[in-house]
């Protein structure tokens, strides 16, 4: 990353700040954080105070904007994104506007102003989507891999998918750790459920890893190890009380990364797969990657050592 100028599109969330701690000593010439969120990204600018520091205020709906925060980047961060489930089922095309439109506009920003690459973060919920998020999503993955037909390799465009990544916003850590800290139930929607489970720093390294071998049209997907909720309850709040409330509209009880039908085209290395139409398999057909049937589940102990 080094003297490479990196624009971040939803820069202010989560992401966008354990990027800028990881990247920043690194050295790049800029990193561009674009992104909404006034307040957040002034506390951004107060936090991480550093000449390669730039900030755009502007949405993905905006591609005058983003062309405009573009011009002279090397590599786009796509995070920017409606992601709470409720929110876009109740605001549907506001989901589209952000998720997918906004999609098409980082793409045909990115190869109008000469970026050279772009990799655009996605989710489990785009696989067999359940929900209007998901769905958005999904639509999204398509964009961005169906671009690279347009830019010529110009420009490449591949996807980072994974699940939710523990403690970033609505993860559900946070949650369970504000009702232990104030002593009230934890609230469970399903004991049988199971997620994967991924630090923001993992997320950060793998995206900049994939980067770094990306041609373009390929989907990344880390292989991280899964829990089972009851054992993250166990890890929170050791003993202690929590409510059953049932599972939400939209909700899965395991989260898939890979179906069974996207197998034929899965490549598997030590630490990922790779989707990519273009390259030959080395999966097992029919091969389902899923948090309930994932080989490595973590220990009670293993999840209170990452919290």
């Amino acid at each position: 990353m080094k003297g490479k100028t990196i624009l971040i599109t939803g820069g202010s969330g989560s992401f966008g700040n354990a990027f800028v701690r990881k990247v920043l000593p690194m050295e790049p010439a800029k990193i561009i954080i674009y992104s909404r969120g006034e307040q957040l990204q002034e506390a951004m600018a107060h936090h991480f105070d550093h000449p390669a520091m730039r900030f755009f205020i502007g949405d993905v709906r905006d591609r005058k904007r983003l062309e405009m925060a573009m011009y002279g980047a090397d590599l786009v961060v796509h995070a920017a994104a409606l992601k709470i489930v409720p929110t876009c089922e109740y605001n549907p095309f506001e989901a589209v506007m952000t998720n997918i439109h906004g999609a098409e506009n980082v793409c045909r920003a990115a190869m109008a102003t000469g970026v050279s690459r772009v990799v655009a973060l996605s989710t489990d919920k785009a696989v067999s989507p359940l929900n209007l998020y998901g769905a958005t999503k999904l639509a999204a993955e398509k964009i961005m891999v169906a671009a690279n037909n347009l830019a010529a390799g110009r420009c490449q465009f591949s996807v980072v998918r994974y699940g939710n990544v523990v403690g970033s916003r609505g993860s559900v850590v946070p949650l369970f750790k504000s009702l232990h800290a104030r002593g009230l139930p934890l609230t469970i929607t399903d004991q049988r459920m199971t997620r994967f489970w991924m630090t923001l720093d993992e997320a950060v390294d793998f995206v900049l890893s994939s980067e770094s071998m990306m041609k373009g049209r390929e989907i990344f997907v880390p292989k991280i190890p899964s829990v089972h909720i009851m054992d993250l309850v166990e890890a929170i709040d050791p003993g202690g009380n929590h409510s059953m409330i049932g599972i939400r509209a939209g909700e899965k009880l395991h989260e898939t990364l890979i179906t069974d039908d996207e197998s034929h085209m899965a490549l598997e290395s030590w630490d990922r797969y790779i989707l990519n139409p273009d390259t030959t398999n080395n999966t097992k057909p029919g091969m389902r990657y899923s948090s309930d049937t994932n080989e490595r589940f973590l220990s009670v102990e293993e999840i209170r050592d990452t919290l």
